[in-house]
C-alpha cells in the first residue's frame, strides 16, 4: 500500500500560470546543469542536453496532477522509478534531487508569490520523500499467481520468435485456459518483466516494441479462436486517453468485454479528446472505458468526462477508468468524477455489469 501524501492544490489561475512556465523552467534548469556540471555530460554529447531537457519536462508533467489533485505519492513513485533508470545508465543520480531544488527555485521566483510558494513547496516535499524512499515501488498489478508459461513467453518475445510466442499461448488455450486468463497470467506478466528489464538497461527500446507487436498479433489470433457468449445488447466504447500510448492492457479489456457478449468498439492508443467525445455521442454506448497509464494523464481524463457531461447531459454513459495509475491510486477515480474503476480485464466486466445493473462499482 502507498501512503496517500497530500499537498496543497493550486487554483485554476495558479495551474494556468504553471503551465505557461513549464517549458521555460525546463530549459532554464537544463542550461544550469550544462553550465555547472558540464564535465558530467560531455560523454553524452548533444544528446545529453536533449535527454536532460526531456527528463525535466517529464518532471513537470508528473508534477502537474499533484498540483491539481493533491496526491504527492504519485510524484515520489515516479522519482524512485527514474532513479533506477538513471542508475542503470550511469547518469549521475544525485542530479535528480538537485533538479527538484532548482525547479523549486525557478517557480518560487517566477510565479506570483502565493502560487510560487505552493509549487516550490510541493517540489521540496517530493524531494524529501524521494530521498527518504530511494526504492521503486513494486508493480501493484503484477499477478502473484502468474503461470509458468510467462517466462517462456518472455524469452520468445525478446528473441523475436513469433512462432514460439504463438505456440506458448496456444498451448495454454488448447489445455482449456480462456483467452483472458492467458492474457492476465501469461502475457501481462511477461510484458511487465520486459519493462523491468528495460528499466535495468538489459533490454532495448527496439526489443520492447518488438515484444508489443508480437503480443498484439498473438492476442488477435487468440480472440479469433475463442467463442463469445451470446450478445447481451450492451455497447462499450474503449479508448486510451490522449497522450497514453500504452494500449495492450486495454486490448485485454476489449477482449474480455467481447467474449462476455458486449458490442465493443476499441479505439486504441492516444485518442484525441474531441474525437473521443464525438464518437461517444455517435455510438451511444452504455459504457465508456478510459485507460490511464500515468498520473499526468488524469487531467485529460477529467476533461473528457467533463466534455461528455457537457455534450450529452443526462444521456452521458457511465464512465469506467483503469490502468496502472488508477490501480495504484484508486482514490483518484472519484477525483476525476468517474463512475467506476476496474483493476483488470475480469474486474472491468464484473464492475460494468454491476454498474449498469443499478449500482456503483
Amino acid at each position: 500500500m502507498t501512503r496517500d501524501i497530500l499537498t496543497h492544490r493550486l487554483s485554476a489561475e495558479g495551474l494556468a500560470q504553471f503551465k505557461r512556465l513549464q517549458d521555460d523552467a525546463a530549459r532554464a534548469v537544463a542550461d544550469r546543469f550544462l553550465v555547472t556540471h558540464a564535465a558530467d555530460y560531455e560523454r553524452f554529447g548533444a544528446r545529453g542536453r536533449e535527454a536532460t531537457l526531456e527528463d525535466l519536462a517529464f518532471h513537470l508533467e508528473f508534477l502537474r496532477p499533484v498540483l491539481e489533485f493533491g496526491l504527492l505519492q504519485s510524484m515520489v513513485d515516479y522519482l524512485c522509478w527514474l532513479d533506477g533508470v538513471l542508475a542503470a545508465r550511469t547518469v549521475p543520480v544525485e542530479h535528480l534531487a538537485l533538479s527538484l531544488q532548482w525547479l523549486a527555485e525557478y517557480f518560487g521566483t517566477h510565479m506570483d508569490a502565493t502560487h510560487g510558494a505552493v509549487v516550490a513547496g510541493t517540489l521540496q516535499a517530493a524531494r524529501t520523500e524521494y530521498l527518504a524512499a530511494r526504492t521503486a515501488p513494486a508493480n501493484p498489478t503484477l499477478p502473484v499467481d502468474q503461470w509458468p508459461e510467462a517466462a517462456a513467453l518472455e524469452a520468445a518475445l525478446l528473441a523475436g520468435d513469433q512462432k514460439e510466442a504463438f505456440a506458448v499461448v496456444m498451448r495454454c488455450m488448447d489445455a482449456g485456459a480462456p483467452l483472458v486468463d492467458v492474457e492476465l497470467r501469461v502475457i501481462q506478466p511477461a510484458l511487465y518483466r520486459i519493462g523491468e528489464r528495460w528499466q535495468a538497461n538489459e533490454v532495448s527500446v527496439a526489443q520492447e516494441h518488438m515484444a508489443t507487436a508480437i503480443v498484439q498479433a498473438v492476442m488477435t489470433v487468440g480472440l479469433m479462436r475463442s467463442v463469445a457468449s451470446q450478445s447481451n445488447d450492451r455497447r462499450v466504447l474503449l479508448a486510451c486517453v490522449e497522450g497514453n500510448t500504452h494500449s495492450i492492457g486495454l486490448r485485454m479489456v476489449a477482449d474480455a468485454f467481447q467474449l462476455a457478449g458486449w458490442h465493443v468498439q476499441y479505439l486504441g492508443a492516444s485518442v484525441p479528446s474531441r474525437a473521443l467525445i464525438q464518437h461517444a455521442a455517435d455510438f451511444s454506448p452504455h459504457l465508456v472505458g478510459l485507460s490511464v497509464s500515468f498520473p499526468h494523464h488524469l487531467p485529460v481524463v477529467k476533461s473528457v468526462i467533463e466534455g461528455l457531461n457537457e455534450r450529452l447531459g443526462n444521456a452521458r454513459p457511465a464512465v469506467m477508468i483503469g490502468g496502472l495509475a488508477i490501480n495504484r491510486y484508486q482514490m483518484l477515480a472519484q477525483v476525476v468524477a468517474a463512475d467506476a474503476y476496474g483493476a483488470d480485464a475480469h474486474a472491468a466486466v464484473l464492475h460494468a455489469d454491476r454498474l449498469l445493473g443499478g449500482g456503483i462499482a
